[in-house]
């Protein structure tokens, strides 16, 4: 495994840095630095996304021929591990990354002609509607019901912990079609228009006080048989597909951005002694465990990079990266919570907003670290809950 990068990947690469070096703005940087979770608000992170998208670069996973940018493996890599290094906010991940990849594989040329191009410009703004109340991470157990009647599937039931429910034009779905059989075998995958009638979003405020997810209600909801992706009762195989995007996704440059922020913090706060946080022999252990996680984590995505640029799939490493790589991102948060001390305790909502000139209690960079911390408590479990890849990880790695 070659680690160093081609010459044409290193002309690629200082492509990308003068590209965002141009086009980032002051605002769109301070969005960046003031993200509390993986998600960004939708008026930046499609602001972003226009720019990108101008350039032709909104999808580096897409093929060409859906107005991808055509890059390679590695070229992708080194995309997103500068955006990471500058703190670019992130694009949201529903639309472009999630349903669009399972619209290219099973939806219709209708399909794809009328919500790719709008997925790509960011017309169409995307929630997944997966989880249930009462089915936690159990996605055979969803009870949301979609009877047909004549040209159409009539919803009721609700869905939960719904992100950016409450900006979205449309929402992927998974109903329940049939109780015969398997639990999986009665699933079907819909492409659902939020503005119909019957559809209500009530907000679901988080530990972080903040609005991302939200519950959703479907009540005698009309929704077109025309936009069911794949066949119907054939949803679960829509889904996994799906969810291999979900999973995807590199930790690795995020962790080591988040490390170097980490040790340029330690080095300005004091420590429990005379001198700096940085000088604490006990902190600084933390930081090299941490750094040393990184690094693993960052050599297992070099070994799928390799394995995929020769052609071959990820396998059970995805699992281990999902695994490893949430872990690795609390432990940052738990090390920049001890770092601020009591100066992460002010609940400062109004004061991480772009642009707010309302003062910070503490210093400037402390304004996320605790709703970052909250937030990320999430990351072991969406996505499939850490557990279930460890499960993935004993039957096809040690099997057992």
């Amino acid at each position: 495994m070659d680690l160093e990068l081609s010459s044409a990947d290193r002309a690629f690469r200082d492509a990308v840095r003068a590209f965002l070096d141009a086009e980032l703005t002051p605002e769109l940087r301070q969005v960046g630095r003031r993200m509390t979770s993986v998600f960004c608000d939708k008026d930046h992170s499609l602001a972003w996304q226009r720019i990108l998208h101008a350039r032709g670069w909104a999808a580096p996973t897409w093929p060409v021929e859906y107005g991808g940018p055509g890059w390679t493996d590695i070229q992708r890599h080194v995309f997103f591990a500068e955006c990471a290094r500058v703190g670019a906010p992130h694009l949201a991940p529903m639309g472009l990354r999630m349903v669009a990849p399972a619209i290219m594989r099973f939806g219709t040329p209708e399909q794809k002609a009328r919500y790719l191009p709008r997925i790509l410009s960011g017309e169409d703004y995307w929630c997944q509607g997966y989880s249930e109340p009462g089915a936690g991470s159990d996605l055979a157990g969803l009870r949301m019901r979609a009877i047909p009647d004549g040209e159409d599937y009539v919803l009721d039931g609700s869905k939960i912990w719904t992100t950016h429910a409450h900006w979205a034009t449309h929402m992927f779905c998974l109903v329940r079609t049939s109780t015969e059989g398997k639990p999986q075998a009665g699933i079907t995958f819909l492409l659902i228009e939020m503005d119909r009638p019957g559809i209500r979003v009530d907000p679901i405020v988080t530990l972080a006080g903040e609005h991302e997810v939200n519950q959703v209600f479907f009540d005698a909801v009309r929704t077109p048989k025309a936009d069911r992706l794949g066949e119907e009762n054939q949803g679960w195989t829509v889904a996994k597909h799906l969810l291999e995007f979900e999973r995807g996704g590199g930790y690795a440059a995020g962790l080591q951005a988040g490390l170097e922020r980490l040790r340029s913090q330690a080095g300005d706060e004091a420590g429990d002694e005379t001198g700096r946080l940085l000088d604490d022999p006990h902190h600084r252990r933390r930081l090299a465990e941490a750094e040393i996680a990184a690094l693993a984590i960052d050599m297992t995505e070099r070994r799928v990079l390799s394995a995929l640029t020769g052609g071959g799939n990820p396998g059970p490493a995805s699992s281990i990266l999902k695994a490893q790589g949430s872990e690795a991102l609390q432990r940052l948060d738990e090390l920049a919570v001890d770092a601020l001390a009591t100066y992460a305790a002010p609940h400062q909502p109004q004061a991480r907003l772009a642009g707010s000139n309302a003062p910070p209690v503490g210093p400037e960079h402390g304004l996320t670290i605790m709703a970052r911390y909250l937030n990320n408590r999430a990351a072991s479990i969406y996505g499939g809950s850490n557990e279930i890849q460890r499960d993935i990880i004993a039957k096809l790695v040690l099997g057992l």
